[in-house]
Parts: C-alpha cells; sequence; structure tokens
C-alpha cells in the first residue's frame, strides 16, 4: 500500500481505524436494537444510555479526531460531556420528585 498520506493528509492506517470504528458503531446499533426489544426491567434505560454514551465517545474521539487535538480541545469537548450529564442529572431528579415510586 503507498506508504505516503494522500490529499487529505489521511494515511492507510487512519483508513483502516477508521473502518474499524466504523464496524464497531454498526455493531452497538445492532446492539441498541437489540436492547429495545428485551426487557431489563429497571435497567434497560441505564444500559440504553451507557450504549449511546459508547457510541457518542468514538464518535467524539476517532470521527472528531479528538485524540489528536490540544488539551484545551480535549477540556472543552469533556465539559460538553459533563454539562449534559448534569442536565440529565437534574432531569431524573425532578421527575422522581414528581413521581415517586410506590
Amino acid at each position: 500500500m503507498n506508504e505516503s498520506p494522500d490529499a487529505h493528509g489521511h494515511d492507510d492506517d487512519d483508513l483502516r481505524t477508521m473502518q474499524i470504528v466504523f464496524a464497531a458503531l454498526m455493531g452497538l446499533l445492532v446492539l441498541t436494537v437489540a436492547v429495545a426489544y428485551v426487557d431489563f426491567g429497571v435497567f434497560t434505560l441505564p444500559v440504553a444510555m451507557g450504549i449511546a454514551v459508547v457510541k457518542a465517545l468514538m464518535i467524539m474521539v476517532y470521527f472528531m479526531h479528538l485524540s489528536h487535538e490540544s488539551m484545551l480541545v480535549r477540556i472543552f469537548a469533556v465539559s460538553g460531556f459533563v454539562s449534559l450529564g448534569c442536565l440529565f442529572a437534574i432531569t431524573f431528579a425532578d421527575y422522581i420528585a414528581r413521581y415517586p415510586a410506590s
């Protein structure tokens, strides 16, 4: 194979990595659909959210190239994830406070 980067600065290893990540994302998509048809009781939502977080992290690290960015860009990306987690926590806490389990 050609060892030199192409016109966009990508080499063959990057293409192979992207193909592996794409295949993993497709596998996680199939897993997400399978989880939707299986009843895990109270763990259905955490399992689905866990799969979604793994997919989001894979997209951020590989397709958005965060692994090659500066520490400042990584900090801002993580802070966005933390902010989203806080919003989910506040929303779920409000929901539980309004509709307590009986």
